[in-house]
């Protein structure tokens, strides 16, 4: 493995690297770095953990040192959690440059952001659909100087899924200019990134992990296979069994849904264990309070819906839990991606029900590794499970009581607003009146 002098950094940047304890680059700094440094658009295709965001963090610090003056890049990223974490990576390795960032994402102050990019950053990381918003309504900043664009998790940016950045992004490609360096970063080599490899990018250098699995060696892959109404007593068993026996670890559960990761929540709490919660449904500063928690460890045990799974680097992680088998291999790969970072081991364990085996073997097929069956005395699990099954009744229904449900879909209206689906409402106007009308 390289060293850092040469793959053409500063000296500078090095000693910062240093102080941080980041002695040598990873397989994904040590072959994109020189090529970013040479001038070239760059596309790096490496698993979770991997060191990604410094593989271009520290280009843009060098060249932004030779020629300091703002905005000169912008960074582009799907969630809001992953921009505060990218911006403080800038902040650390760029503070002898004294620089200057400005983070723009949802759920803050407009104005006060407004501001912020009219006082000319070096570095704007945003979140595609606030940063389009400040576009189309503020004049009081300019993009058409920036020496480089940064598309991280670039196959979440460009996929048109549940979430279509696509005329978000339209709308800022508009007011770049044309001679800038554009770096996408990705954990998947998806059909749209290598459509744009070969098509949209300019002679691009093209690096992927030769790494087949995707998962890293250090992590042991585990599964257990349960029925359906037994899955909480398994997981309560899991929990209970890791904390008797390693008081310091730290466990990341994901589910698929707010209201589920709500429950399950409020069920641990229930058994006394230090369980906070992370999803789409809780205010932004609750999110980043309840994250900062757990990364300074006052709480143990994160539950999480998907939202987390992309870019969270909370190295102490020891084990993940999938309590539902996700339905995407790359799903699972993310959400696994949270343990074993950075050459540490890491346990992850995926509870399967009988309705999930063909999404564990499609999972296999693309990491090309078996999982294996995590041995559990199956009693002890029975002796819980009444217990378990009757305390997370009474938690849905304290949850039910406090309209979870009903705030839920009021965030979604407020969703529609904001992108103008005013027709979804005046179908729902005209639904309620027709019904006004008959009564």
């Amino acid at each position: 493995m390289s060293e850092f002098s040469s793959l053409g950094l500063s000296d500078w940047l090095i000693k910062q690297c240093k102080q941080l304890g980041i002695s040598k680059p990873t397989p994904v700094q040590e072959n994109c770095m020189p090529a970013i440094l040479q001038g070239r658009d760059c596309m790096g295709c490496a698993k979770t953990g991997s060191g990604k965001t410094a593989a271009f963090v520290l280009p843009v610090l060098q060249k932004l040192s030779e020629d300091p003056y703002g905005i000169f890049c912008l960074v582009l990223t799907p969630t809001r959690e992953l921009a505060y974490q990218i911006a403080e990576q800038f902040r650390v390795l760029g503070k002898p440059l004294g620089l200057r960032d400005c983070i723009v994402v949802g759920g803050m102050d407009m104005v006060a952001q407004a501001l912020e990019l009219s006082n000319q950053p070096h570095v704007v990381v945003a979140t595609p659909g606030r940063l389009a918003d400040h576009i189309r309504g503020s004049k009081t900043f300019s993009l058409s100087r920036i020496q480089f664009l940064i598309l991280d998790e670039a196959d979440r940016l460009l996929e048109q899924g549940c979430t279509d950045f696509t005329k978000d992004l339209e709308v800022i490609l508009g007011v770049l200019p044309a001679k800038r360096q554009t770096l996408l970063f990705s954990a998947t080599l998806t059909d749209t990134l290598q459509e744009l490899k070969n098509i949209a990018m300019n002679k691009p250098f093209f690096w992927e992990s030769k790494s087949e699995t995707r998962t890293v060696e250090e992590l042991d892959q585990r599964y257990i296979l349960t029925p359906e109404k037994v899955k909480d007593a398994y997981l309560v068993h899991l929990i209970q069994t890791f904390t008797d026996e390693h008081h310091d670890w730290s466990i990341i559960i994901f589910t698929n849904t707010c209201k589920n990761c709500q429950i399950l929540t409020m069920m641990l709490r229930e058994f006394n264990f230090p369980t906070i919660s992370l999803h789409s449904m809780m205010k932004q500063k609750q999110r980043f309070a309840n994250l900062a928690k757990f990364k300074a460890s006052v709480y143990k045990i994160l539950i999480a819906t998907d939202v987390a799974a992309r870019g969270l680097d909370i190295p102490t992680v020891q084990v993940v839990i999938n309590h539902n088998t996700p339905g995407l291999p790359k799903t699972y790969i993310h959400r696994v991606g949270r343990t074993a970072r950075a050459g540490r081991n890491g346990v992850s364990i995926t509870l399967v029900t009988q309705y999930d085996i063909h999404l564990v073997h499609s999972i296999e097929e693309q990491i090309q590794t078996k999982l294996k069956e995590y041995p559990v005395v199956e009693k002890e699990v029975h002796k819980i499970l009444t217990q378990v099954n009757v305390t997370r009744r009474e938690c849905e229904i304290k949850l039910e009581s406090t309209d979870f449900d009903e705030k839920k879909e009021i965030n979604k209206r407020k969703q529609m607003i904001l992108e103008g689906k005013a027709s979804y409402f005046l179908a729902e106007y005209i639904h309620v009146s027709n019904k006004a009308v008959i009564v």
